[in-house]
């Protein structure tokens, strides 16, 4: 929360339904909030020898049209099918990894990629894993005082090709059950099973019972999905 009670936002994808709603149940919302999405720093993809650097408020929308090479696939790939095109236009991805969703589409192309975080302060910058930030659902180790400026890939990660694979009630618009990122090394993330969405080392899975799923069915998809990524690379 920034000083005066102001609460900074981006594209606003999840705050505005979240917000209709609590006012439809008779709970409205009364913070201010500061939209951030104008500042340029905050934006576009950058690289050097060493790492590529994604601003936290770059839209879906330029992720998925971006001229990335092979190891942002996966991530490309998550980027059109999160919600309909006005969401990819308006949507961060800084933004999807704050709402901290155990099935944020996000999540497992970044866990293949070793993605870090930058959090920035007026006490100064640090860097997180991205399996650091994300604690659990809804929580992250974001201070009450930092934002989340940008994520940063390593240079080496973005070259082996990657793929995303999304299984939900239907084909498009909608929260996964499971969902897998693979790359051409053998890195696997499985997101939507769990709280947080994890790397898998092909040892036991302890998917979570929900509405969109049981653990059971989510056991079995997930397995059969990381078998079909692996195959679409093999290809």
């Amino acid at each position: 929360m920034a000083e005066g009670g102001w609460q900074v936002m981006a594209g606003g994808t999840d705050i505005f339904p979240a917000r209709a709603h609590a006012a439809a149940w008779g709970a409205p919302q009364q913070a201010d909030w500061l939209d951030i999405t104008a500042i340029t720093d905050l934006r576009g993809i950058t690289h050097d020898a060493s790492s590529w650097r994604i601003g936290a408020a770059t839209s879906w929308a330029a992720l998925r049209d971006a001229a990335l090479p092979p190891g942002f696939g996966a991530l490309r790939e998550s980027a059109r099918q999160v919600g309909g095109r006005q969401v990819q236009a308006r949507g961060t991805i800084g933004g999807n990894l704050c709402n901290a969703s155990p099935a944020a589409d996000g999540v497992p192309p970044l866990l293949v990629l070793d993605a870090e975080v930058e959090l920035a302060s007026l006490r100064g910058s640090r860097r997180l894993k991205l399996a650091q930030f994300i604690q659990g659902n809804r929580r992250t180790a974001r201070a009450p005082d930092e934002l989340l400026v940008a994520l940063h890939v390593p240079a080496a990660r973005a070259e082996a090709r990657s793929v995303f694979l999304k299984l939900g009630a239907r084909s498009h618009l909608v929260i996964s059950i499971v969902m897998v990122a693979a790359d051409a090394s053998g890195r696997v993330a499985i997101g939507s099973c769990s709280e947080v969405a994890r790397m898998w080392d092909g040892a036991s899975l302890s998917p979570i019972d929900d509405v969109r799923g049981t653990a059971e069915y989510r056991h079995t998809a997930a397995a059969e999905m990381v078998a079909r990524a692996r195959e679409e690379l093999a290809a």
